[in-house]
């Protein structure tokens, strides 16, 4: 079978469904290629047990760009993002830290632990949200080229040196030291009690193969911050339905422009003649062709699996093999009989509305990835749990509940060698133990359990080693080192027509859906067509 388009996008992801709809929308003859049976690769809700749904990987939504959103009419599509409000963290003294939403109840709860951490609180948030108002006109923009004398890429240039410049010498300081400092280290120049630096030193990790002691995860903590829901920076919520109803309204979006999707597509290798793009091989047998190809894995699943080596530069190759991706994170998801109760906390406390966690120091949170670093899971691990149906019942039956748990830390591969069935089932047991000792019905409430180790998750939806961001969000693997130098505009220039916008791409990973949109826009420009992508609000 030989097919003609304009531009083939390997990969159902939501980058990929963004990037295409974009495309698409431009008047492009677009195709979107997918190896499973479904679209969403980690944004995808699934049937989990009978009449439950889950979200398989990603569980939770903020990052996903507003001006993407309201440009492609998202709602219209479907997508509802529910806010959810409050979280605790349970201590192993019987007390617990709650993160209330009400302004002076959090207070209140902050000085129960500490009067000192009360009044360090707003100065922390300042400090964060300063941070955070540096990054985010970058979020939606193509990393300048520093090395280039092109227009564009010194205008890009110069107006990022006028961002960081006009901090002064001890803001451009204290931004540099931000960027490369540890969460740990960042949160004791506020905090003293134990359990207020736990609750926010989560941040910080999740998804990283990397300690509260590690430099860069102050960084990783600004990631989780850069997002909003309904304009309340900082905010999180859950996706109606869960994460695959952002997928399926990007896909409803890119439908309406006259995209296809072709799933039970997956693509064996990119078909290169006299170093352009000229479209992709399927396992099948099947080719397709196009003279636009863009790819949404990871970069080392781009150049390494289904590109060819012998169409690369060596330089090429051995940059992909040295890009740092390394699993961290294990996912449990949970079908429960009824709602759990947590000591300490009445049932109807709106704490329990947002994530629980259960491991109250950094140095507990700094044991866990020892074990990691050791080659196994954590016995203490950390986790990020939610149950989603009590702000969503859609997820499961009546009277029922769906639980979400991430994990922090689960390797690749155990002492070497891959998971077996006993590992994951002792891993789960692990997690499953750690919150029975802090709710005393949740084990007679378990009707189902899924557990998934990293392995499970690049086996299912792609993503190597099972990281969640494509790549470490490291400071030498950001901006225009993202994901390495000389390929951080999106496109490979070895190869004409070859491009990615997957999370491995600026500004990184999370359903943000900004490397897809920022893509399109290059690929745009290329083609000398019209962007319809919009670059940010001028408010960020």
């Amino acid at each position: 079978m030989t097919e003609k388009y304009d531009v083939i996008v390997v990969g159902a992801g939501h980058n990929g469904l963004t990037n295409a709809a974009y495309l698409a929308k431009a008047g492009l003859k677009v195709i979107v290629l997918e190896r499973n049976g479904y679209i969403g690769g980690a944004a995808v809700s699934r049937e989990l047990y009978p009449n439950w749904k889950y979200t398989n990987c990603s569980y939770v939504c903020s990052l996903l760009r507003p001006e993407i959103i309201r440009d492609l009419r998202l709602p219209s599509q479907g997508l509802q993002v529910v806010p959810y409000g409050g979280g605790v963290t349970f201590m192993q003294n019987g007390d617990y830290f709650g993160n209330h939403t009400d302004h002076e109840r959090h207070h209140r709860e902050l000085a129960r632990h500490s009067k000192r951490d009360a009044d360090a609180y707003s100065r922390y948030e300042a400090d964060v949200m300063k941070q955070t108002r540096i990054i985010r006109p970058f979020l939606m923009r193509t990393p300048p080229d520093p090395t280039s004398l092109k227009p564009r890429d010194i205008r890009e240039l110069i107006g990022m040196a006028k961002a960081f410049g006009g901090m002064g010498e001890v803001g451009l300081a204290d931004t540099m030291r931000f960027w490369t400092m540890s969460i740990g280290d960042f949160l004791e120049e506020y905090f003293e009690s134990d359990v207020v630096k736990a609750h926010l030193a989560g941040s910080g990790i999740i998804g990283t193969a990397l300690g509260v002691y590690s430099p860069g995860t102050a960084y990783v903590l600004l990631h989780h911050y850069m997002g909003d829901v309904d304009g309340s920076i900082g905010s999180w919520g859950l996706a109606r339905g869960g994460m695959g109803a952002v997928s399926n309204a990007l896909a409803g979006a890119f439908k309406s422009f006259g995209g296809t999707v072709q799933c039970d597509a997956e693509v064996a290798q990119v078909i290169v003649k006299n170093g352009k793009a000229a479209g992709v091989a399927l396992t099948n047998g099947d080719e397709i062709h196009s003279r636009i190809v863009v790819s949404n894995l990871d970069p080392k699943r781009t150049f390494l699996k289904i590109m060819d080596e012998g169409d690369l530069p060596k330089d090429l190759v051995r940059k992909a093999k040295n890009f740092k991706i390394r699993g961290s994170s294990g996912k449990l998801n949970i079908a429960l009989d009824g709602l759990p109760t947590f000591n300490g906390l009445p049932k109807d406390s709106p704490l329990c509305l947002g994530e629980k966690h259960f491991i109250d120091s950094l140095p507990r949170m700094e044991r866990a990835y020892d074990d990691w670093k050791s080659g196994t899971w954590s016995k203490d691990p950390y986790v990020d749990m939610l149950i989603p149906t009590q702000v969503d019942p859609t997820m499961a039956p009546p009277g029922k509940h769906m639980m979400s748990v991430f994990v922090q830390y689960a390797p690749p591969m155990i002492d070497g060698r891959e998971w077996t069935s006993e590992d994951r089932d002792a891993f789960g047991k692990t997690v499953i133990d750690q919150i029975s000792s802090y709710s005393p019905n949740f084990k007679d409430l378990i009707l189902h359990c899924e557990v998934r180790s990293p392995q499970d998750i690049e086996n299912e939806v792609g993503l190597t080693e099972g990281n969640i961001f494509m790549g470490e969000l490291t400071f030498d693997q950001l901006l225009f080192n993202r994901p390495f130098p000389g390929y951080a505009q999106y496109r490979v220039p070895p190869v004409k027509g070859m491009y990615m916008c997957g999370s491995g791409t600026h500004p990184g990973g999370g359903v943000m859906a900004a490397p897809g949109a920022n893509a399109a826009r290059e690929i745009l420009m290329d083609l000398k067509r019209t962007s319809l992508v919009p670059e940010g609000y001028d408010d960020d």
